[in-house]
């Protein structure tokens, strides 16, 4: 019981947060920058590249600057830490069997981005709600750093190897680690915020083994992913309420006079 406690008062407590942050980060936001709000084909593509760059410079300095298993805690916090892993699957390390799954994920990925092109910019044809479409932006984004990543870091970067303890080189001499389509994407954010638990022994599958929140080591990309549909979620009433309003056809009815005679 005392461990279902705590969770529950984690899960309130995580609830408030979230709600805090919406309220005085993302609202006063939208109200100081109304320009930036007032979709255009530019301010999208800013908020693209933006993220792309910080994704890229933060997986480049990572990957050129520790190896697999590298661990640093950021300003000595527990909570927060730099732990340098690599997967060949989907965002938080899921993982999708085998080398052809690897391709296959990559292709998919690659035919989504180019997807999202036309995706996006028709949502901004339309005059969807810009709430949603910078959120579209951010999966967008998210999508596109890891697809780098499986395409070519491969060829970028020998390998990083857990057992040596090496530090990568960008374009080493000797060629890159894997070909084309076969580069791992590179993790490195760890929020470990509840440790030293176990699930209740009557949970299901994992009762009475370790509970650690949270566990997946992630990147700037997969934030961005998470963030734009965490907010598409919670936001998808005003989101689409608009546009539907803005789809719905004007009802002007004109009132005819029966007084009035039509002379033929």
């Amino acid at each position: 019981m005392g461990s279902c406690k705590v969770l529950s008062l984690f899960f309130l407590l995580l609830k408030s947060v979230i709600t805090v942050i919406i309220h005085s980060v993302i609202v006063p936001v939208s109200l100081y920058l109304p320009k930036f709000f007032k979709v255009k084909s530019r301010n999208v593509i800013l908020l693209i590249l933006f993220i792309l760059f910080i994704d890229q410079a933060f997986k480049f300095y990572i990957k050129t600057h520790f190896f697999i298993g590298h661990e640093v805690k950021v300003l000595g916090l527990n909570w927060f830490r730099l732990h340098f892993v690599e997967n060949e699957g989907m965002a938080w390390g899921w993982k999708m069997g085998g080398e052809w799954g690897k391709v296959a994920l990559t292709l998919f990925r690659l035919v989504a981005v180019i997807a999202g092109v036309f995706i996006i910019r028709d949502f901004i044809r339309k005059k969807y709600h810009a709430g949603f479409i910078y959120c579209s932006a951010l999966i967008f984004a998210g999508a596109l750093g890891n697809l780098i990543d499986s395409m070519f870091y491969g060829i970028l970067f020998n390998e990083s190897d857990p057992y040596m303890q090496n530090v990568a080189y960008f374009l080493p001499k000797a060629g890159g680690y894997a070909s084309f389509l076969h580069g791992k994407v590179v993790d490195m954010l760890y929020f470990p915020l509840i440790t030293n638990m176990h699930y209740p022994s009557w949970f299901p599958f994992w009762g009475g083994e370790e509970f650690e929140f949270f566990r997946p080591v992630f990147n700037i990309a997969d934030a961005s992913i998470s963030i734009g549909v965490i907010a598409i979620l919670i936001f998808q009433n005003k989101f689409f309420k608009k546009h539907e309003e803005q789809l719905q056809p004007v009802n002007r009815e004109i009132e005819i006079d029966d007084k009035v005679q039509v002379v033929e």
